[in-house]
């Protein structure tokens, strides 16, 4: 398995970070993506990173976090998307439940992460809520101007975004909110997605799967989102696992090569 999105910088796994990793390549898991949530964050994750064999980490600037960095430049992610470690953009996106950062400055900062997608043909995570036709529609106008590669990461969002961002020609990441009682509605779009379209993720620390709910989340119960992922297919689980790995390494195709 493939977690694509863990975020290992933080507090959180300060104090046993290397059990953490040990766990969780015991229960199969060959490789982790580092989130960059910030961008003077990224020299954190990128040492996080390069200390693992099986790590490699994106570079970007999370929605929430989009009106402390108005001056970030596309030249700026793509400069620090030239090391070998750096194998995706992001993550990136539209917050407008929280609105920790104005509009304005969540769509400009998306928009320079986007050119800094297309110009290194890396992968493009974007994180949406309650954005959904807006996302869509800067989706379909970004995509027209010149290709590049969107992820939408632990999709929670609606059938509509879905469909379009198909036709874009993105991938979808399932975290543990597959596995919760209360997602029907997730279940219900995701359903619909096509398996080859789907990659996995624990957005660790974040949003534990059934039956680790309240424990903090680590990349061994990737396992337990698999799991969710087979149920809700009707796929036999070592299927899923096989097929999500593929599928994460085509998207994130510097990986195969780093």
């Amino acid at each position: 398995m493939f977690d694509t999105h863990v975020n290992l910088h933080g507090e959180a796994f300060a104090d046993d970070l290397q059990d953490v990793l040990g766990r969780a390549r015991e229960a199969g898991v060959r490789r982790f993506l580092a989130i960059c949530d910030r961008f003077d964050n990224f020299p954190a994750v990128h040492a996080i990173a390069k200390a693992e064999n099986d790590m490699w980490c994106s570079v970007g600037t999370h929605p929430h976090h989009a009106k402390d960095f108005t001056s970030l430049t596309p030249e700026m992610l793509i400069d620090a998307a030239q090391d070998d470690k750096v194998v995706a953009i992001g993550e990136t996106g539209l917050d407008f439940h929280y609105g920790y950062s104005p509009e304005k400055e969540q769509v400009a900062s998306l928009l320079t992460h986007i050119v800094a997608a297309r110009k290194t043909d890396l992968p493009l995570i974007l994180h949406t809520r309650e954005a959904d036709d807006q996302m869509a529609d800067i989706l379909e106008t970004e995509i027209a101007k010149g290709a590049f590669r969107p992820l939408l990461h632990c999709y929670t969002g609606g059938e509509g975004l879905a469909k379009r961002a198909l036709a874009c020609g993105a991938y979808f990441s399932v975290s543990g909110i597959l596995s919760f009682k209360s997602a029907k509605d997730v279940r219900s779009v995701m359903s619909e997605v096509p398996m080859e379209r789907i990659i996995l993720e624990t957005d660790c620390p974040y949003l534990a799967p059934v039956p680790m709910r309240g424990r903090r989340n680590e990349p061994a119960y990737l396992a337990h989102v698999a799991e969710a992922l087979a149920a809700l297919k009707g796929m036999p689980v070592d299927e899923v696992k096989a097929i999500t790995e593929a599928n994460a390494l085509t998207l994130f195709s510097k990986v195969s090569v780093a």
